[in-house]
């Protein structure tokens, strides 16, 4: 890895000096995606023909601090920059400096003014503004890059490598570079997909969320309502909170039970204690059940999530057949209804119109309704 890392160093120099000798065309894009073969970047694109030419506007999700210069080896396009003092710096990482430092709407109005010239590239912008590691979500699309123009041109881009992490939170640009470098190589998966139109009367908040679900089920991840700014929140709180050590098989934060309090073994009055946690959250569940999940999960967490999502099957308690189940709470109760409210959720069986007389039947028949939900969020 360190042997790659200083080679591609000497050759990134030679890349960089060649993109700016040559001007835009295919045969600069060619050249520069042929030498960054060399320094490990590989970029695949499927589907091309689906590329519009009359499109004016590229919505990408974020995965690295390098996706505009990918696609830029694929088609001629400019990112706005948004963050950073312009300069060398943003002019040598590729991207477009408008002097535009108010607001976003004058941002807005100076892209409009730029895409309103057709000798001018596209834009390729990322709504998320701020990268992920593409492999758990998406993050909340802003709504200024669709208040620009009427149609835009979802792009979804999957980056794959081994070893090493592709993204990781709170990372410069300098410290993914090296990694890019030292690693083997790194793939690039650009899939093009149909141009978005937008609706009658249809609002930049909504045009938004669209193309975030359509990008969402195309990469097959979740539709988050996270934001850039719920990230930099959290990153702040991991940086000023440090984490507690906790021994292997230890969830963070169970607490330590010494041995001396009891004659039994060490690891019975931790399962114990343990057991006695989550008996308190589900009284319902009995107690040898919980016991032995403990056993393999080792986690009061993981246990009460395996028990409430029907993971772990028992029977409930009859002494607690009155209130066998714990009431859901408010959150889930209105998430529930909002679902139910808005799209039947379907079900793999009809749901009785009968209240069952066996606590055991009531309980299967929730978690038959509460595995629809999932399944349902899930889609």
């Amino acid at each position: 890895g360190l042997c790659l890392l200083v080679l591609r160093l000497f050759i990134g120099v030679h890349v960089f000096l060649v993109s700016c000798a040559l001007p835009d065309s295919v045969l600069r894009r060619f050249i520069v995606r042929v030498m960054c073969s060399v320094l490990g970047l590989f970029v695949r694109q499927s589907d091309p023909r689906l590329r519009d030419v009359n499109v004016r506007v590229y919505i990408a999700n974020h995965v690295t601090q390098f996706d505009h210069n990918v696609i830029n080896l694929l088609t001629s396009c400019n990112t706005p920059a948004l963050n950073g003092a312009p300069g060398f710096i943003c002019w040598s990482r590729g991207f477009m400096e408008l002097g535009v430092t108010g607001s976003r709407a004058e941002l807005v109005d100076s892209l409009k003014v730029y895409s309103s010239h057709r000798g001018n590239p596209p834009l390729l912008l990322f709504p998320e503004e701020a990268a992920t590691n593409g492999r758990a979500g998406l993050l909340r699309f802003s709504s200024w890059p669709f208040s620009i123009l009427d149609v835009v041109q979802p792009v979804a881009l999957q980056v794959q490598r081994p070893l090493i992490t592709v993204s990781v939170a709170d990372s410069s640009w300098i410290t993914e570079l090296l990694w890019t470098f030292f690693v083997p190589f790194t793939v690039y998966q650009v899939r093009w997909m149909p141009s978005v139109p937008r609706r009658a009367e249809e609002l930049s908040e909504d045009f938004a969320l669209r193309v975030q679900e359509l990008l969402a089920v195309e990469l097959g991840v979740v539709s988050t309502r996270l934001t850039a700014a719920d990230k930099t929140e959290h990153m702040k709180r991991l940086r000023h909170t440090p984490l507690p050590p906790f021994a292997p098989g230890r969830c963070p934060g169970q607490p330590r039970v010494p041995s001396s309090l009891t004659g039994a073994a060490p690891e019975d009055v931790r399962v114990t204690a343990m057991a006695r946690r989550v008996k308190e959250v589900l009284p319902h569940v009995p107690l040898e059940v919980i016991r032995i999940d403990l056993a393999q999960t080792n986690c009061v967490d993981t246990t009460i999530a395996n028990l409430l999502e029907g993971r772990v099957p028992f029977f409930p308690e009859s002494k607690e057949a009155g209130t066998d189940l714990p009431a859901p709470s408010t959150s889930q109760a209105a998430a529930a209804s909002g679902i139910q409210g808005s799209v039947a959720v379907p079900s793999s069986k009809p749901a009785t119109k009968q209240f069952a007389k066996s606590p055991v039947e009531r309980h299967l028949s929730l978690q038959e309704r509460k595995r629809a939900l999932y399944d349902y969020a899930r889609r």
